[in-house]
């Protein structure tokens, strides 16, 4: 259990930046494992899913709720995407972000990334992956900059 937690807490300060795994995955999360596989499937907070170990590439999908603690700790994490807050409700639906939406990003953001979509009052609309690098997403007036996995009002 214990190698568990301090992989999923150093797969989060790769991913996310230095500081987020402790603050994300406390002493208390339960790890589930892959009956199949036996590796980390998922990972819980009293009985709420806070993350998934991707099997593809070994990294961390987020939920919601986790994005949302992520967000109380921005501390070096460097995972976000702000939109305008004119297109906020139809992301928090689950509406994928177009390139010219974005105002902010993160300067490490790369094509792929796991990133955490928030408006311009930094509340947390979504989570989802990059398709664009943050120049890219800066530079692009057309195209989809994030594929929404998951809005906040969808969860709520």
């Amino acid at each position: 259990m214990e190698n568990a937690l301090r992989r999923v807490r150093s797969t989060a300060d790769y991913q996310f930046g230095k500081g987020v795994g402790v603050k994300l995955f406390p002493e208390n999360v339960d790890i589930q494992y892959s009956k199949a596989t036996g590796r980390i499937r998922y990972v819980h907070l009293n009985g709420e899913r806070l993350a998934t170990l991707r099997p593809t590439d070994g990294l961390l999908s987020l939920s919601i709720t986790a994005a949302q603690i992520v967000a109380e700790n921005r501390g070096s994490a460097k995972c976000f995407v702000t939109v305008q807050n004119d297109v906020s409700e139809f992301i928090a639906d689950g509406g994928d972000v177009f390139a010219v939406h974005v105002v902010a990003v993160g300067d490490e953001v790369r094509a792929k990334d796991e990133v955490i979509l928030l408006d311009e009052g930094h509340h947390v609309l979504a989570v989802g992956r990059a398709l664009l690098s943050a120049s890219e997403m800066k530079a692009f007036r057309t195209g989809v900059a994030v594929k929404v996995r998951r809005g906040c009002a969808k969860e709520s």
